[in-house]
């Protein structure tokens, strides 16, 4: 295909920035140009630049869960953004826009759809976020990590892709059940008071069953537990930050953690089992949802936060692992939900896109000449 110029739109977390770079990084392997919008607050700040793509920045803040002053400041800025995106878009006629959601790629999406350019969405989540939500019966291609949102985008703009996931996880062979559950817990990079909580209460537990278990356990920078669990005689490791998550996952038998998309796909991936404690505060509850969705798939156990204690982590790993087989059913299960070539098809999409836009600019071009001759 000839080179073209594709923006990517989406940024604040990880989760928005991330599969955004790994579908750029297919689009550059296949010569085309990439660039990113964004804003100087988010993380696409330093993980854009990065990976080595250039970025121009908006000036946009949230609609969601905010205070007055802040929804007021960010309707004050929409305009003047989407006047400038406009701009941006007429000047660098990318051939399609590729959007993650969250408010970053509200202005970006907007813009796209008035300059008549195709928009392309990722929607990780079983349940849209408000931005997909509100744009959805317009873009021209609707990129689902779950069937269930299928129902928020127009008939036949869908489609399951998956989300975008390292290939380390994909390489993780399964585990064949041994004499010792590894149990990796994880409230991800930021740490869970919740899980953190639990996975405490549940040590003596744990001991006093003679239960054989090992412990990985991620906190996140708020609390040091490392001291304490030395000292309850369970066997593993605490600390704040797991520099290699893949390295991780591949010891573990099973994995205890937030359903954010990004968790979930990398579950997937790896073929991994788990009990999952949505966050009670996600976006239009959404946690929920995605821990819903593997649960129905067999592939994990789901627990809500308010009703999660010591007693009750330790009952469910108890169960799980004195269940035969039913850890490596669900493992199988989770894999089933893995969609390695994510990335790929993502930029499949653009480029089918792309071409489409080119053909209907040509086409226009020489009706044209035509009724002046």
């Amino acid at each position: 295909m000839t080179p073209r110029t594709f923006l990517m739109a989406g940024g604040g977390t990880g989760g928005h920035v991330i599969p955004a770079i790994a579908v750029a990084e297919q689009l550059r392997r296949r010569g085309h140009d990439v660039f990113f919008v964004g804003t100087e607050q988010g993380m696409e700040a330093t993980l854009v630049p990065a990976a080595g793509f250039p970025i121009e920045w908006v000036s946009i803040g949230g609609l969601k869960r905010v205070s007055v002053l802040r929804t007021l400041r960010t309707l004050a800025q929409l305009p003047l953004g989407i006047l400038r995106l406009v701009r941006l878009i007429g000047r660098r006629r990318p051939g399609a826009v590729f959007s993650m959601g969250g408010y970053v790629a509200g202005p970006a999406v907007l813009a796209a759809l008035l300059r008549r350019v195709p928009v392309v969405v990722m929607e990780p989540n079983a349940v849209p976020g408000f931005t997909n939500r509100k744009i959805g019966r317009f873009v021209a291609r609707a990129l689902l990590n779950f069937e269930e949102a299928a129902r928020f985008f127009p008939a036949g703009r869908s489609q399951v892709t998956g989300l975008p996931v390292r290939d380390e996880f994909f390489a993780i062979e399964p585990k064949p059940r041994g004499a010792k559950l590894t149990v990796l817990i994880t409230g991800g990079s930021q740490g869970s008071r919740t899980l953190n909580r639990a996975a405490r209460e549940s040590w003596k537990l744990f001991r006093e069953a003679r239960l054989p278990i090992r412990v990985i356990h991620q906190t996140g920078p708020g609390e040091d537990l490392a001291r304490e669990f030395r000292e309850s005689g369970v066997e593993g490791e605490v600390t704040p930050f797991i520099d290699d998550m893949p390295r991780a996952f591949r010891a573990a038998d099973l994995v205890v953690c937030r359903s954010g998309a990004g968790a979930v796909a990398e579950l997937a991936a790896a073929g991994k089992p788990s009990l999952l404690v949505p966050f009670p505060f996600a976006a239009d509850d959404h946690q929920l949802r995605n821990a819903e969705a593997m649960e129905r798939a067999g592939a994990a156990s789901l627990m809500l936060d308010r009703d999660l204690d010591g007693e009750r982590l330790f009952d469910e790993i108890r169960a799980l692992w004195e269940t035969p087989g039913r850890l490596e059913e669900m493992g199988k299960a989770a894999r089933r939900l893995a969609h390695p070539d994510a990335a790929a098809r993502a930029a499949d999409a653009l480029e089918e896109l792309s071409r489409k836009l080119l053909k209907a600019t040509i086409d226009t071009g020489s009706e044209s000449r035509n009724n002046t001759i």
